[in-house]
């Protein structure tokens, strides 16, 4: 694992390319080309408070990436992972999610939370069994906001 860079772009641009339309729905809530801009804002950031990550194999192929977004007074952040399609149920996702939430408790961060289409049950059961809450989501019955409270952090 570790941080995207500027020079990622190519290889995160063609990892998106291995990830399915669902999946690619879930991460941006709704369809989304993964474009130019979108892929700048992956590798390159001139927010303080936004972390992308990238989980690598052992060859060097992206086989997954996230985002940790900080709000300002750096309490809670807001999580977003995308796995490849041939990697998924491998235990990627859990090892990404869990490195973000370490990464939060070192920031400081208070919670860690991301909004799930309602659809996306085995990312809303990975994250229950990772300590989260499930909660609906105000106004979008589509959607649920899953929270991990980082100062009773459970045992993994």
């Amino acid at each position: 694992m570790r941080r995207a860079r500027p020079e990622d772009e190519l290889t995160l641009a063609e990892f998106f390319t291995h990830v399915t339309p669902a999946d690619l729905r879930f991460r941006f809530l709704g369809g989304v080309k993964v474009s130019h801009e979108r892929l700048v804002s992956m590798t390159r950031s001139d927010d303080a408070g936004i972390y992308n990550f990238l989980a690598l194999a052992m060859d060097g192929m992206l086989i997954a990436v996230a985002t940790l977004a900080c709000d300002e007074p750096r309490r809670h952040g807001e999580v977003a992972i995308c796995t490849r399609a041939d990697h998924k149920h491998l235990g990627v996702s859990w090892e990404l999610l869990s490195y973000i939430a370490k990464y939060a408790e070192e920031l400081g961060l208070h919670t860690i939370e991301s909004i799930e289409n309602r659809e996306n049950q085995a990312a809303i059961e990975l994250e229950r069994e990772m300590g989260f809450t499930v909660a609906a989501y105000p106004d979008d019955p589509t959607l649920v906001l899953v929270r991990r409270d980082l100062r009773s952090r459970p045992a993994e």
